[in-house]
């Protein structure tokens, strides 16, 4: 089995974590967790053993091996409007050879939030949260000079009707 490198989500430690070995943290149990977690990121650890049936202790040992693993991260999800970011986009790029490196060249953005490879007419998606439309422009400036990348297409965002992150555990 592989092992692969991963940064936990304060990204002040790595550890190594053997390819399909997340797949052995997630018991009915661990699950459990990761939807009290989902609910309530704050809920206190006390309170999601009594839900699941463990000690305190228990649930915190757990919840730091699933942190450490990458299975999940407990973050707070802003309002991108509240914070003075009253532009968001979705851009799809159209690459030339391996999307890898363009992937890892886009995701070291600070302004770029989330990148994906995907199948269809776009080799990658890129958001961006942006101070405004002049912002927006440099961002697309800055992504079209990145090797590789052949073209941008930016999809703004008018209206925010959903976001959520509480899509289960399977």
């Amino acid at each position: 089995m592989a092992n692969r490198q991963l940064e936990n989500g304060n990204g002040n430690r790595r550890v190594t974590v053997r390819e399909g070995a997340n797949h052995a943290l997630l018991d009915d149990v661990a699950k459990q967790i990761i939807e009290q977690l989902q609910e309530d990121g704050r809920r206190p650890y006390a309170s999601i053993g009594k839900a699941v049936g463990l000690s305190e202790a228990a649930v915190r040992q757990r919840v730091q091996r699933l942190l450490d693993a990458g299975v999940m991260q407990i973050v707070a999800v802003t309002d991108p409007l509240q914070l003075g970011f009253p532009r968001q986009a979705m851009i799809g790029l159209r690459t030339d050879g391996d999307l890898e490196p363009v992937a890892d060249r886009l995701a070291e953005f600070e302004e770029i939030d989330y990148v994906v490879i995907t199948a269809g007419s776009f080799d990658l998606l890129a958001e961006v949260v942006c101070r405004n439309d002049a912002h927006l422009l440099e961002i697309l400036q800055k992504l079209r000079g990145v090797p590789g990348v052949l073209s941008t297409e930016a999809f703004v965002y008018l209206k925010l009707r959903k976001q959520t992150y509480s899509w289960g555990t399977a």
